[in-house]
């Protein structure tokens, strides 16, 4: 109910902004324009579909040979104790656990095009155990929501960009990033639990947490001791090493079992296929109504008046230009990445406005898209609290980024 709510607004809002703007300011291509995105955008939706066919018949294959193989199955009893904490109503063995595994461990690393495929394959597994099949399930939320709050290790493609555009200093927002995402995602992880009644006090989970924390804390520290070069070199070279390392380990250990690799592949090539198809529908209705509501200048809208609302209360403004990062990021990773560019070439990226920028591009994650995409796979309508949680996990992450920004900017 809150997509078919949220689409309707989005499409609502738009037509009473270019309303506003082809009466009172006397705009005659406003309505041009987002009539153009509807186009434009239904394209990109089908050109993403068929990118993520051949994306999810590859990963859906090797994860085929990782639950023939066996090597699922031990991941799964390595976070077995915390993830029984978690998604309680998910049994310990089950596959959705190794899937899930695999996909945080792609997104952490910023693995975006194994990321997806994998998360696919976890909502397949997991709808298997949805007693309402229409319904999102508290496990489904949970990972959702863990997904949107966008935790990521390595946001490569972020330093790359900044790069491009001649930063001094391309990785100097690599900690900000790393500490913003860290509280979004803390923040969903919190919200969720408290949604489900999940005793977050738990030994276990305090452990896990607390071990990933230190973890976090450690690569900060090492990275914050190395050169921009040394960075951008290990982050390349680890997350290219590890998953090539888990294809050939997938294989290895299946063909050591006596399992026929090339078939098994093929069936699970064979699954990634029909998923990538099917979500088609979700994802073009996702993206047009996305594009028509930038199109119609309700975003800037929305800046401006922030910006207001910011000064009238006497609290410094510098942050508002790099707000249409954050606020088009859930909507669009594409987008937000134009956005991102577009503000470190008109006020440098060694700016604070354009580093902040990139730091709320990098503390959160396209909440709208994952959503229609990953319920769309499995065909789920009713999406319950998940937007809401999504959407907060991202607030957090803005917010936090506003505060990281100044502290280490500014």
């Amino acid at each position: 109910m809150a997509l078919n709510y949220i689409w309707i607004a989005f499409f609502l809002i738009a037509f009473i902004v270019g309303l506003f703007k082809l009466i009172f300011l006397g705009d005659t291509e406003v309505f041009s324009n987002m009539l153009q995105a509807t186009f434009d955008m239904s394209k990109t939706g089908f050109e993403l579909s068929i990118y993520l066919t051949g994306a999810m018949a590859l990963w859906l294959g090797i994860m085929k040979i990782g639950e023939k193989g066996g090597v699922i199955r031990l991941f799964s009893r390595l976070v077995g104790p915390f993830f029984s904490r978690l998604f309680p109503s998910i049994p310990k063995d089950h596959p959705a656990i190794g899937s899930m595994i695999m996909n945080f461990s792609a997104n952490m690393l910023g693995l975006d095009n194994a990321a997806t495929p994998l998360g696919l394959k976890t909502m397949k597994e997991m709808q298997e155990l949805n007693p309402q099949k229409d319904t999102a399930s508290d496990p489904m939320i949970m990972f959702l929501v863990l997904n949107t709050s966008g935790l990521s290790i390595i946001p490569l493609t972020i330093l790359i960009d900044r790069s491009v555009v001649g930063a001094a200093n391309p990785t100097d927002v690599f900690i900000p990033i790393l500490l913003a995402t860290f509280c979004s995602t803390m923040v969903g992880l919190i919200t969720v639990a408290i949604y489900q009644k999940i005793n977050l006090l738990d030994p276990v989970i305090i452990a896990y947490l607390g071990g990933l924390t230190l973890f976090i804390a450690g690569i900060i520290f090492y990275f914050s001791t190395i050169s921009q070069e040394q960075i951008a070199l290990i982050s390349k070279v680890v997350s290219n090493f590890l998953i090539f390392t888990i294809i050939v380990g997938f294989i290895s250990v299946a063909w050591l079992k006596k399992v026929n690799v090339y078939d098994t592949f093929i069936e699970g090539a064979k699954e990634g296929f029909n998923v990538a198809v099917m979500i088609i529908p979700y994802l073009v209705a996702i993206l047009v109504a996305i594009g028509v509501f930038r199109a119609s200048g309700a975003l800037s809208s929305i800046v401006g008046g922030v910006s207001d609302l910011v000064s009238m209360l006497g609290v410094n403004t510098d942050f508002v230009e790099a707000l249409p990062t954050a606020f088009m990021k859930p909507l669009s990773g594409s987008a937000a990445r134009g956005m991102n560019l577009e503000i470190m070439k008109a006020f440098g990226p060694d700016s604070f406005v354009g580093r902040l920028s990139s730091v709320f591009r990098g503390a959160t994650e396209t909440t709208f898209y994952i959503i229609a995409v990953y319920f769309g796979s499995v065909n789920i309508r009713k999406t319950r609290y998940a937007v809401t949680a999504g959407l907060i996990a991202d607030a957090a992450g803005i917010i936090a980024g506003i505060f990281i920004g100044y502290l280490f900017f500014h």
